[in-house]
């Protein structure tokens, strides 16, 4: 499988010489944000890893490979309105590369590259998990999973406000997989700081997380971790307009039958309209918090 992952040469070089490396999603280009803002977006994310001393891997499908670390071109084909780009979870990845299509990988497919390359930190928005309704569609997704088997710390907002929160940290509890708050004793709820929900564990240092990282590397657990970072207290949103439209959305999308794949694109999308774009640019200030973290806990990693 490695044959079909690919470096680019600054990903390999800083790897090989030990440096902090920080992988990046695509899904957020092709699937999470319109245009241009998507492409702005992650033009952005790559500039705050750099600006924090760690070297950027954004990871895609392309031309039936398996790319860590993307050119600015590479990063505008999956952004362009007019590309046909699939969301590749774990199981459309053979069949993307066979096709040789343009592929986006969501949190689980970038896990999956980032442990194959053999990078530690990913910084991303939100996780999936448990849908709400769960307990009776086992709609749950492949990056909880993939997460318990991806020695690889993932920094995220929580996870997506439209899912079941709960149940969501019940089955990563299941799963063991650590969820580490960061500054915080509550697990966000992606476009706000609150849900309820407390975490486990808590560090406010860089260096004492990092270090905690390699202790959890060392043990013979196959198990990522989830670092629960909080969007910034200026930029959270009031929770009621995106809690109304989040419900919203979700009965919409029941109305219209949409499942799967295609359910999350659709109530983020929704959600945006009906918040007036309220939830995007919370989306863009939450995921580039996140991006900046994840180079910070990288580069203190690297060194610890």
């Amino acid at each position: 499988m490695k044959l079909l992952i690919s470096c680019s040469e600054e990903v390999r070089a800083a790897l090989q010489g030990g440096q902090p490396v920080v992988a990046l999603e695509s899904t957020i280009i092709s699937h999470g944000m319109p245009w241009p803002q998507n492409m702005e977006t992650a033009l952005a994310l790559e500039k705050i890893v750099r600006e924090e001393g760690a070297i950027p891997a954004t990871i895609a499908l392309l031309d039936g490979r398996i790319q860590v670390g993307l050119s600015a071109a590479e990063i505008e084909r999956l952004a362009a309105p007019e590309s046909e780009v699939v969301k590749c979870s774990l199981r459309d990845l053979a069949v993307v590369l066979q096709r040789k299509a343009l592929g986006a990988t969501t949190v689980a497919g970038t896990l999956f590259a980032a442990a194959g390359a053999g990078i530690r930190f990913f910084a991303t928005g939100g996780i999936g998990g448990v849908h709400r309704g769960g307990e009776q569609s086992l709609d749950i997704s492949a990056d909880l999973p993939q997460l318990a088997r991806s020695q690889v710390a993932v920094v995220s907002a929580g996870a997506k406000s439209i899912l079941d929160l709960p149940r969501t940290l019940e089955y990563l509890e299941t799963l063991g997989v650590p969820v580490i708050g960061w500054q915080t004793d509550e697990f966000p709820a992606f476009f706000t700081r609150s849900s309820g929900q407390p975490v486990a564990h808590r560090y406010d240092s860089e260096e004492h997380l990092a270090k905690a990282l390699k202790i959890q590397w060392s043990l013979p657990l196959p198990q990522g971790v989830l670092v629960a970072n909080p969007i910034p207290e200026a930029f959270e949103p009031e929770a009621e307009p995106i809690q109304r439209a989040t419900e919203q959305a979700l009965a919409e999308a029941k109305e219209q039958n949409i499942y799967g794949k295609a359910l999350t694109p659709f109530l983020l999308s929704r959600v945006e309209q009906l918040s007036g774009g309220l939830s995007l640019s919370a989306n863009v200030k939450l995921v580039e918090n996140n991006a900046r973290l994840a180079a910070r806990l990288a580069r203190a990693y690297a060194i610890s």
